[in-house]
């Protein structure tokens, strides 16, 4: 082998790696939106709402960032676990279109009854997502509300 060539080993050396060195890889993608959001619970009084949600009982926007996690074996095929173009296409038409720039609270049918909190917010974008990805590929969506706050649904927790 020290004689061959880079280009005649790198295709044994990548094919190798994909069936040996790892038999799940993690990989993720990165989204952005902005929304509008007050956060209150409609069966409470407006002052237990302020006690509960304080300033943000009030309408108020945020720059959220949404990673989406998925993990599987590589395709020895395409060297992917999946496309990363492919899963920005499946977050942008599942969740972004519908959220950016938009008054969570009233804009967003499904999300209707529901108080838009980062948690409700990572639950939901999982199952929306879910939905049009492969079984078991998702592993992790986490929502940022600022950049010191974010929640996190894990599949399987």
């Amino acid at each position: 082998m020290a004689n061959l060539e880079v280009t005649e080993a790198v295709p044994d050396v990548v094919g190798r790696a994909a069936r040996t060195i790892a038999t799940s890889v993690v990989i993720s993608r990165r989204e952005s939106f902005n929304a509008a959001h007050e956060l209150r619970n409609p069966d409470l009084s407006e002052a237990e709402n302020r006690r509960l949600y304080g300033k943000c009982a009030n309408l108020h926007g945020h720059n959220y960032v949404l990673e989406v996690e998925v993990e599987g074996p590589i395709d020895p095929r395409t060297g992917y676990v999946f496309d990363l173009k492919r899963l920005s296409d499946v977050i942008s038409r599942r969740i972004i279109e519908d959220v950016d720039h938009r008054n969570l609270n009233t804009d967003v049918p499904w999300l209707d009854g529901l108080i838009p909190t980062a948690e409700n917010l990572a639950l939901v974008f999982m199952e929306r997502l879910r939905t049009e990805l492969p079984e078991g590929l998702l592993r992790r969506v986490r929502v940022w509300e600022t950049d010191k706050n974010w929640a996190e649904v894990r599949e399987g927790a």
